[in-house]
């Protein structure tokens, strides 16, 4: 299924099966969508209100495409935001990092720049003199000897540049 199909779907307020957002969200990641039919799309998809089948082919499209960090150890966390609260308050998921990691807990920590909130857990670190263009064996270690690790979108996952 092509984008221009599945955006005349969701604007009719159809739900898609997995295996349509599965290609939809495969053209997507993989670069073959321009902006303004990813903005339509999800525009459409958001005014239609996901269902729990789009959002998990969505995410299985994205784990697919997700450059790993194999990580030890039963317990891991990830405290990432939501992208923005359009209220301008302080990143809490990135200092909820740090304290989940102080209490014991490792912490795989994944977020992006700031979009629609005042900063954005990438933008925090940097602030603080973080690296962010580490490989997925740096992410490991950090958890491993510190308890956190931070893996920055546009590196972890590709398409989110």
């Amino acid at each position: 299924m092509d984008l221009s199909t599945a955006l005349k779907i969701v604007i009719q307020k159809r739900d898609l099966s997995s295996e349509e957002m599965t290609a939809v969200m495969q053209q997507i990641m993989t670069g073959e969508a321009t902006p303004a039919q990813i903005g339509g799309f999800l525009v459409g998809l958001q005014m239609k209100g996901e269902t729990v089948t789009e959002i998990a082919a969505a995410a299985k499209v994205m784990r697919s495409l997700a450059t790993p960090v194999n990580i030890t150890g039963e317990h891991i966390v990830d405290t990432c935001g939501t992208g923005g609260d359009g209220a301008s308050t302080f990143n809490v998921s990135t200092a909820s990092a740090f304290v989940v990691a102080a209490a014991g807990a490792k912490v795989a920590k994944h977020g992006n720049r700031s979009i629609s909130s005042s900063s954005g857990s990438a933008d925090v670190l940097e602030a603080a003199r973080v690296n962010l263009n580490i490989t997925p064996e740096q992410v490991e270690h950090c958890i491993d000897s510190v308890g956190v690790g931070f893996m920055f979108a546009q590196k972890h996952h590709g398409a989110m540049k």
